[in-house]
Formats: structure tokens, C-alpha cells, sequence
């Protein structure tokens, strides 16, 4: 069984969307069999790197699939906010040498685009658990 540790940033500006992505998330564990071992909660997109290195140094953590929403302001903040999680994300997983899932949507999104996109936290369940898959054969 593949064990997940989850990374879930709670800022969002619109409401349920990132409660419908873990919802998504669980579903997919669930159908996968996989186990989400732990799970830890941060403010924002921007605060996911720390949290998914400590999760990615576990040993009963094989994969860590990072969830968030980054929703278009009125200013450039959300393409900062979207690159700065995505490098810091990319120097956990290599640096690590654990597979850490993208499930951050976003940035240049509007809120009704962040809701149709909510199945984005079960893709990322999906690609953490074909990642072990494939490095482990």
C-alpha cells in the first residue's frame, strides 16, 4: 500500500474549493488504495514547501501530494506566490527523493475556473502513486 503524506494550504479566498479538492484527494486514495498517513495543514500556497519536506523525510511517507488554490487578484501576487511554491516544491522532491505532487491550481485563475477544477486534488493523489510505481519497477 502506498503511503501519502498531505499537504493542504487553507487559504482560499472563494470558500469550499480546496475542501472539494481534498474531498477529491481522499476519493482517489480511497479508489487507489492508498493510505493518506498524515496530513498537514498551512496558511497558504506559499507556505507548502516546509510543510511537504518534513512530510517527504517520514519513513512511513512514500509520496507527498501538496493541494492549494491560487486565485487571480488585483495584482501580480498570485504568479509570485505560484512560482515560488512550484520551485520550492520541485528542491523538496529532488532534494528528498520522494515523488511531491502539484496540486496547487493556479495562478491567472477566476474563482469559477478554481471550481471546475476541484478533481485536481484526486490527479494529484493519481500522479504521486504512478510516480511510486514507476520508480519502484
Amino acid at each position: 500500500m502506498v503511503r501519502l503524506g498531505l499537504v493542504v494550504a487553507r487559504f482560499d479566498k472563494h470558500g469550499a474549493v480546496i475542501d472539494e479538492m481534498v474531498a477529491s484527494a481522499e476519493r482517489a486514495a480511497e479508489q487507489r488504495g492508498a493510505d493518506i498517513v498524515r496530513r498537514v495543514t498551512v496558511p497558504g500556497s506559499y507556505d507548502t514547501p516546509l510543510a511537504a519536506d518534513r512530510l517527504a523525510r517520514a519513513e512511513e511517507i512514500d509520496a507527498v501530494v501538496v493541494l492549494g488554490v491560487i486565485i487571480t487578484g488585483e495584482t501580480d501576487h498570485d504568479q509570485v506566490i505560484a512560482r515560488a511554491a512550484a520551485t520550492g516544491l520541485t528542491e523538496v522532491s529532488l532534494e528528498r527523493d520522494t515523488p511531491v505532487t502539484l496540486g496547487i491550481i493556479g495562478p491567472g485563475m477566476t474563482a469559477s475556473q478554481a471550481e471546475a477544477r476541484t478533481q485536481y486534488g484526486g490527479r494529484a493523489v493519481d500522479s504521486a502513486i504512478e510516480m511510486i510505481e514507476n520508480l519502484s519497477a
